[in-house]
């Protein structure tokens, strides 16, 4: 299946995607991993079915009064509801639950169904002093979604998915507004049917909402030729517990500093996103993707450096390294399988017949004076046809014992491969020294003139404590990468996980002026609180529970 036809897709709360979609391991996969000391399985995950949650921290009257607001059938306090809401999708989150740890889980979910909605109960949350998490698809990978409770009453999960319209197409100015709960799968099919496209289609694009593009900066597989999420909005509205503030009057405007840019990666400690107003462009008559083999990292890079400063893009540009490679990532059905040996890139190529053939065989030139070698359109296709089905390999992999997460990273073209390899060396110390060397895999996948992210993914033997295992790797990391002046996130967002060190990195007089705009939008600290933001006064601002009538 590709981005055009997936359907939408409700996860179980450790289990990927859709129930008809899951996999098994390729065989080749037992000896590889054995080769990394992964030989037995690890243990059978807890079936959430059978636990039994705490009973709410919110009371009753607190209760009433949300269901007041929403109806009585938009509060929830059912087990099933709050375990479904609990935390995202990165590996930590995952094995937490997966050994039935759900000390996370809100105390209810509400499901408003309206922007007015959903600022009435963000004014009502900041009087009874309930920490809110706006959630719709839930597959943040950084802890985005497991926010501090200590100082409040309870903790509620705000679920947009209600919010799931399209509100408008202009489709002479070439732009849509969409409600932050639409999924992206579904958003793509009702502007197909205008002939757009919004071209927008990360990895996580079976789960995830328009509204965790935006709070998260989200990076789409073809960002080359269509742009990051956040280079797409052009308007949005969002809902703070003090009203209602709408930006993007215009595409562009010298009237201040661009708020939009405030909002878009907040991560919901600001505000609440409930729609964007968005660029979208004709559906493409043609795609066509293949793929190109280089000798070395190294020169791909240089390559693909060439492409994005010169000239012609590609709609789609990425680089494996060569661990990747013979990993054969690119292609999930045979993965493990062996790749082509050296380093594979894949270019995609969208628009009219003559564009993309124009864009080919420019794009080509450049490849081959690279010293690119063509590999055809089949191992292209195969990688844009498998790349939806790489996520599903977690769940298998878990369950044979292996240590399996991703992190990426974002420089200059100049500091590329020096942040490559004082990342990849972090992460294998860290492993190695307790036992457990790792498998570290590397991919370009957003390229821009001046630099490219780098994705890393990490594969090894679980250890008697993977949460321990994996936090000390992770933290090696986050300091090579600081260490390498490189920014700690791409499109994956700050999070809880990278908290710390995106507040080095920018400087205590940037993290003041954050915590300044919270304490004016967000005066009682209710909005997913320890996310993104380090902790200043503005949680304790509110008073008690007691003297907000709780």
């Amino acid at each position: 299946m590709t981005e055009s036809d997936l359907p939408v897709a409700d996860f179980h709360p450790y289990r990927w995607g859709d129930p008809a979609r899951r996999t098994e391991l390729p065989a080749a996969a037992t000896e590889t991993l054995a080769a990394f000391g992964v030989r037995t399985p690890a243990r059978p995950p807890v079936d959430l079915d059978t636990l039994a949650l705490p009973a709410p921290a919110v009371n009753d009257k607190a209760l009433a009064e949300l269901a007041a607001v929403l109806g009585a059938e938009r509060v929830s306090t059912a087990d099933a509801a709050r375990i479904g809401h609990t935390r995202g999708w990165s590996t930590p989150d995952l094995l937490k639950l997966r050994a039935g740890d759900v000390t996370d889980a809100p105390d209810a979910v509400l499901f408003p169904g309206s922007h007015q909605e959903v600022v009435a109960v963000l004014e009502l949350c900041e009087r009874l002093r309930l920490a809110v998490v706006p959630f719709s698809g839930g597959t943040s990978v950084v802890g985005g979604l497991a926010p501090q409770r200590d100082g409040f009453a309870g903790l509620v999960a705000l679920d947009l998915g209600r919010l799931d319209a399209v509100l408008a197409v202009d489709e002479v100015s070439r732009t849509a507004t969409l409600q932050a709960g639409l999924r992206g799968v579904e958003a793509e099919r009702l502007l197909r049917e205008r002939g757009l496209t919004l071209g927008h289609f990360p990895q996580s694009y079976e789960g995830a909402s328009i509204g965790g593009y935006a709070a998260a900066r989200s990076a789409g597989q073809a960002s080359a030729g269509y742009g990051r999420f956040d280079e797409m909005v052009v308007g949005l509205v969002l809902a703070t517990p003090r009203g209602t503030m709408e930006l993007g009057s215009a595409p562009k405007s010298a009237a201040g500093p661009d708020l939009r840019q405030l909002v878009l990666g907040s991560e919901g400690t600001l505000g609440v996103i409930t729609s964007v107003t968005v660029r979208v462009r004709p559906l493409p008559a043609e795609r066509v993707y293949e793929a190109w083999r280089f000798d070395s990292f190294e020169q791909g890079a240089d390559a693909l450096r060439k492409l994005v400063q010169d000239g012609p893009v590609p709609t789609v540009l990425r680089l494996s390294d060569e661990a990747e490679t013979s990993v054969n990532l690119a292609d999930p059905a045979a993965m493990f399988g062996g790749g082509p040996g050296g380093c594979l890139a894949v270019t995609g190529y969208e628009g009219t017949a003559a564009e993309v053939a124009a864009r080919r065989a420019g794009a080509g030139e450049v490849l081959t004076a690279a010293g690119g070698q063509p590999l055809g359109t089949e191992p292209g296709e195969a990688w844009r046809h498998g790349r939806y089905r790489a996520p599903y390999l977690r769940d298998p992999l878990l369950d044979a014992g292996v240590l399996i997460e991703t992190l990426e990273t974002v420089t200059f073209w100049s500091d590329l491969h020096a942040l490559r390899a004082a990342v990849t060396e972090a992460l294998s110390g860290a492993l190695t020294a307790q036992g457990t060397p790792p498998l570290v895999l590397c991919h370009i996948s957003h390229v821009y003139e001046t630099g490219a992210s780098l994705y890393f993914t990490i594969a090894c033997a679980q250890g008697e404590d993977p949460l321990t295992q994996w936090q000390a790797a992770k933290s090696a990391a986050n300091e090579a990468i600081r260490a390498a002046g490189a920014a700690i996130t791409h499109h994956h967002g700050v999070g809880t996980d990278h908290r710390e060190v995106y507040a080095r990195e920018v400087g205590p007089l940037a993290v003041a002026s954050l915590q300044a705009v919270k304490r004016v939008l967000d005066p009682a600290g209710i909005l997913n609180p320890g996310v993104l933001i380090p902790a200043s006064d503005a949680s304790s601002q509110g008073g008690t529970a007691a003297e907000n009538g709780h």
